[in-house]
């Protein structure tokens, strides 16, 4: 059969047009359909036709004729035979656009605007940060962390941006802005990958934003610090 079983070959069928295959495929389909049968009784005139069904569908049945007892002229039976060749022409069309464009579809939602994150699932590419506003930067050879701070003075406090390298995880950490009188206020909390942030194998940085209730003039100095205890970064200003 090289199309599925339509409604529409009831005609062809009754005109004796469906080759071996597709008669046999359409005898099975119209045992159980009685749309069809009743299609076909009308246009065959009789109920012949159907009382052959009783017996096993896939096998032989008489070919229906028509009222009059005579086959159609030949330019009739050309031009039925033409319009199925097109109907299927059509149907395996329209399969092959669809499928096609689902999977452009499909390429376009994977591959625009999106990146991988770190458990490999494809996830929209958020806007970048920069570090903005006065900066300053500082390493820690013991623990070969680095990092630079942006500050800009705000109405409520002082906004700050933080680029953080050369860290491996899995860690918890924080920022934590000091003043000169000791007072510390946590500015971020973010927590490591395996990967890190960095380092060879992860060369991109992590790069965030936060903000504290302490002024410019009050900060003295920001530590990023673990949440177990213990400090990987200490910036002065």
């Amino acid at each position: 059969m090289s199309s599925p079983v339509e409604h529409t070959d009831v005609g062809a069928y009754a005109l004796g047009l469906l080759e071996e295959g597709d008669r046999r495929a359409f005898e099975a389909h119209l045992h159980g359909c009685g749309r069809c049968q009743a299609e076909l009784a009308e246009m065959s005139g009789t109920a012949g036709v159907l009382s052959a069904l009783g017996g096993d569908p896939a096998g032989p049945a008489p070919m229906a004729e028509p009222a009059d007892g005579h086959r159609p002229p030949a330019p009739v039976i050309d031009m039925m035979r033409r319009r199925r060749r097109e109907d299927r022409r059509f149907r395996r069309g329209a399969y092959t656009v669809g499928g096609a464009a689902a999977a452009a579809m499909l390429a376009v939602g994977i591959g625009v605007g999106t990146v991988l994150g770190d458990d490999g699932e494809a996830r929209r590419q958020p806007p970048p940060v920069a570090v903005t506003g006065e900066r300053f930067q500082a390493t820690d050879a013991s623990t070969g962390a680095s990092g630079t701070v942006g500050l800009v003075d705000k109405g409520w406090g002082t906004q700050v941006s933080l680029e953080l390298r050369g860290i491996k995880g899995p860690l918890r950490c924080h920022l934590e802005a000091v003043s000169e009188t000791g007072e510390r206020s946590v500015v971020a909390g973010w927590r490591v990958p395996e990967k890190g942030y960095g380092v060879p194998g992860q060369p991109n940085p992590l790069v965030m934003q936060g903000g504290t209730g302490l002024t410019r003039q009050e900060i003295t100095r920001f530590e990023v610090r673990l949440d177990g205890g213990g400090t990987l970064l200490t910036i002065p200003l």
